[in-house]
């Protein structure tokens, strides 16, 4: 079995109530913070300890804490991340709703380290249960002298807030979120200034994932040193796994980065192997924004190695042959399902949330969507294909925040990777209708397809 460090409890009766959480071990962390560590010590421990960005960047956490203006009289804050918005990706939303001490505690710890007094964790509108589960939690943590003024005598002041957003993907993106909290359209802001110098409200800001926040208790009780020889290389620790789509056991899993891809999909213990005895076709690895892989290149690098759960294994090879870990949202398509119907609903969904502010998102978005409409319906020609990939470069790098980065990868490796599939819809378009393309190739291994 795994090690599992933040849901270790999980299925522990009553552990989302603070009684239990305690009992179970749970705001040991603060203490020893408050008590112990400097907020200077604090930082140090998340930087050895190799944590990275949990939301789907992956960018080092301590780094990005150690970044944080600290100009004299003016707040500092920190802002979770909980606009969970990614198709495919729904752990924060798991952890919020049955440890929701974890992400407090980890608030409490991080804000200390920032030297920040209010603190928000911005919540996707549609969470409601979500929020009002938060809001008991904070109002639990807040009568035991967790939360508020001088927490447990070490004259630290603290206020916890709770956000509902509107329900926008784009407020994902941590400078449309500093707008949406500050009251405003949720619109990317254009950097620098970075949030770590101008965030909410125009004072030094953090934003970081729910499970980054979460991650930081346990790295305090165990240590940095010991969480980063947990995992691989630059992977260290554990990270929590969405695994949805055709298989046996969807769910989220709790694994060490370093775990074979292959061990995840087929053991018993994570996914259970594909749904109905099928075959494994394609894999969107971190959710919906990352580059699609098919079955033989996410089992196998194109050099012949083990593709491993972790940031470097399933980016070797770049976007020709690799893909991205992103936020953990694990999607498996078995041999029945159509690629150009599902990358056509993704581009709807990139299409519906882009915010406008840049014509190459706003503009292109629409037109990628209406062109796989058509090759999907078996109206479309064979120069759509290479139009998408052409409308694909267009957006991508040009906006001012990832949206249109995360629109356009999953159209350009789709065509990249299933290109044959895409004509088939051309020259099949009828037939296109009433059955999909199969298999094909795409499970063979990499020396009989070249």
């Amino acid at each position: 079995m795994a090690q599992k460090l933040l849901l270790e409890h999980i299925q522990v009766p009553g552990i989302n109530t603070f009684e239990v959480y305690q009992q179970k071990g749970g705001y040991r962390a603060v203490k020893k913070a408050l008590k112990e560590l400097s907020p200077e010590d604090v930082v140090e421990e998340v930087k050895k300890s190799g944590l990275r960005g949990r939301g789907g960047a992956g960018f080092p956490t301590g780094m990005k804490w150690s970044f944080l203006a600290k100009p004299e009289g003016v707040p500092r804050y920190l802002v979770c991340n909980a606009d969970e918005s990614e198709p495919g990706t729904f752990k924060d939303r798991y952890l919020m709703t049955h440890i929701p001490h974890a992400l407090i505690e980890g608030m409490i710890v991080a804000s200390y380290a920032l030297g920040a007094n209010t603190s928000y964790i911005y919540v996707r509108g549609e969470m409601m249960p979500q929020i009002r589960i938060l809001e008991r939690a904070i109002a639990e943590a807040k009568a035991a002298g967790f939360l508020g003024k001088n927490i447990l005598g070490t004259g630290y002041n603290l206020e916890l807030y709770v956000q509902p957003g509107g329900g926008a993907y784009i407020c994902g993106e941590e400078t449309a979120l500093l707008e949406s909290l500050e009251g405003k359209r949720g619109n990317p802001r254009i950097k620098p200034p970075f949030p770590a110098v101008a965030g909410l409200y125009n004072c030094p800001t953090v934003v970081n994932n729910v499970e980054s926040i979460a991650a930081t208790v346990p790295i305090l009780n165990i240590g940095g040193e010991v969480y980063a020889k947990i995992g691989m290389e630059r992977s260290t620790g554990t990270k929590l796994i969405s695994a949805s789509g055709n298989i046996n056991k969807p769910g989220v899993y709790e694994i060490e980065l370093g775990l074979p891809v292959e061990e995840f999909i087929y053991s018993e213990e994570y996914c259970g192997g594909i749904a109905g005895g099928k075959r494994l076709k394609a894999v969107v690895a971190g959710g919906s924004s990352v580059p699609i892989l098919p079955a033989n290149l996410i089992l196998k690098t194109a050099k012949g190695d083990n593709r491993l759960m972790s940031y470097e294994s399933l980016a070797d090879g770049g976007f020709a042959t690799g893909t991205m870990l992103g936020s953990g949202g694990f999607i498996v398509f078995d041999e029945d399902q159509c690629i150009v119907r599902n990358t056509w609903n993704f581009t709807r969904f990139y299409h519906h949330e882009s915010c406008g502010q840049c014509s190459p998102c706003r503009e292109g978005t629409g037109w990628m969507e209406k062109v796989l409409h058509r090759l999907e319906y078996g109206h479309g020609k064979r120069s759509d294909i290479d139009l998408l990939v052409d409308v694909s470069k267009k957006i991508e790098g040009n906006t001012i925040c990832p949206l249109g980065d995360a629109a356009a990868w999953p159209v350009a490796s789709a065509i990249r990777h299933f290109r044959d599939e895409f004509e088939w819809h051309v020259t099949h378009g009828e037939e296109a209708q009433n059955r999909n393309f199969g298999l094909a190739h795409y499970a063979d291994p990499l020396s009989l397809v070249e």
